[in-house]
């Protein structure tokens, strides 16, 4: 089952929509909109900070959300799919974007809608990554304007296989709950 905590008051608000995985680790002032998935080995720490987490959101294994106390926040948009092992700390992630494995973002960077963050790219502290770009490299740098059908390929298709796959999770999920409540007398 995952750890879902309260800390300095905060209980995770989750949609009931949300697939959880059983490792994940969901902590303090983190509020998780609809249809989104968390995957085996995420940790979203809101412990010093608020994580705000829109709908249609992957996060994918081994990624890592924190804050920094009372300076940066993690906002995260609709649409968007966070690869495994990914770290964004204190930064807000708008509409339809996808941040590649690897990927690192720091505080108070803002990544623009419909934007394609690279595999294992370094979005410096503060920086703003303009919309409709992809951008890759360690610091990372704009390689090229995004295509509609980027768009529509990569980020909506990652999106919306995601969700697929939260569903064969959540049907296993409530299968196992049914066995166990079945023979449970």
């Amino acid at each position: 089952m995952a750890l879902i905590k309260s800390v300095r008051g905060f209980t995770p608000k989750i949609d009931p929509s949300v697939y959880v995985a059983d490792n994940a680790t969901i902590i303090g002032d983190v509020e998780i909109g609809r249809d989104c998935s968390i995957w085996f080995g995420a940790i979203l720490r809101g412990d010093v900070n608020s994580i705000r987490i829109g709908n249609h959101v992957n996060i994918q294994d081994g990624v890592v959300l924190h804050t920094l106390y009372q300076k940066s926040k993690v906002i995260i948009g609709d649409n968007v799919s966070v690869g495994h092992n990914a770290i964004i700390h204190g930064a807000v992630v708008h509409n339809n974007v996808l941040v590649g494995m690897g990927a690192t973002i720091l505080d108070n960077a803002e990544i623009g809608e419909n934007c394609i963050i690279a595999a294992n790219a370094l979005i410096k502290a503060g920086e703003k990554v303009e919309p409709n770009s992809i951008y890759a490299g360690v610091p990372a740098k704009k390689v090229k304007d995004i295509s509609p059908e980027q768009i529509e390929n990569i980020i909506k298709r990652t999106a919306d296989n995601y969700h697929l796959y939260s569903t064969w999770f959540r049907e296993e999920d409530a299968k196992e709950q049914n066995f166990f409540e079945d023979n449970a007398q």
